[in-house]
């Protein structure tokens, strides 16, 4: 078992998964390094960017021993932070590189709450392409990077009602929208976001084309599946009450 950290976090990312599938432990990758994963070959050239962490995500029952391997592979444990929060989330750092690790543990909650864990067996090592997507667009404030990703999992993925691993399944995403208006409310409101933002990143006529299209499949999708009693009370009440959280800002 190797503890140098690569400076490199692509490599290091996978250098992660093997050792910790090798004791066992499930864990998956989402943030930009895991789509950069997820993508390989298909990541649009013009949105490369540096990175300087790893997302990843485990299970319940895992967290306690991803914890303890992360540190034997080299990271530094933030010890206070983890006391504290090391039931929903870890944080580890790389003093050489200044790059870290953000670990959430059994939930994904940032400014909604989303059961990623529930579908570790679509992907073995990122999550679901869709499950990167919603990973982006549940952010309430929606960032140039966070519309780099999303465009990227957009031109990389077509859009299905499957759980291929190649494709963005609709029919999840609206699954779950359905029964949350806040998440349905911050999904609509990032999709025009995006129709906003296409153009600052110089796509070719065609790439425009195929995002636009797919953000429309996604829209039908999500407003055509039947609406829960409680997504339809919530409704009436709409942006007089807050619709989401507001995240714990980590330095």
């Amino acid at each position: 078992m190797s503890t140098q950290v690569q400076p490199d976090l692509k490599a290091e990312a996978v250098r992660l998964l093997n050792e910790l599938s090798a004791k066992g432990l499930q864990v998956r990758l989402l943030g930009g390094v895991g789509i950069r994963l997820a993508l390989a070959e298909k990541y649009p050239p013009e949105l490369f960017r540096d990175h300087d962490d790893i997302d990843l995500i485990t299970t319940r029952s895992d967290g306690r021993g991803v914890e303890l391997a992360l540190a034997e592979l080299g990271w530094q444990p933030d010890r206070e932070f983890n006391v504290l929060n090391g039931s929903r989330r870890l944080l580890f750092y790389d003093p050489d590189t200044g790059h870290k690790i953000d670990g959430f543990v059994d939930r994904f909650e940032m400014c909604h709450k989303l059961p990623f864990t529930d579908r570790f067996d679509c992907c073995s090592q990122t999550l679901s392409p869709a499950d990167l997507l919603l990973s982006k667009l549940q952010v309430i404030e929606l960032n140039a990077k966070d519309r780099g990703d999303c465009f990227a999992l957009l031109l990389g993925f077509p859009i299905a009602t499957s759980t291929e691993i190649d494709t963005i399944d609709a029919g999840w995403i609206a699954t779950l929208s359905s029964s949350d208006w806040g998440l349905h409310h911050t999904l609509g409101l990032n999709f025009q976001r995006l129709r906003d933002g296409v153009g600052e990143r110089g796509f070719s006529a065609d790439e425009n084309r195929r995002i636009e299209e797919s953000i429309s499949t996604l829209e039908r999708a999500i407003d055509e599946v039947p609406k829960s009693r409680k997504w339809k009370m919530r409704d009436r009440v709409g942006e007089r009450k807050r619709w989401y959280e507001e995240p714990e800002e980590i330095e």
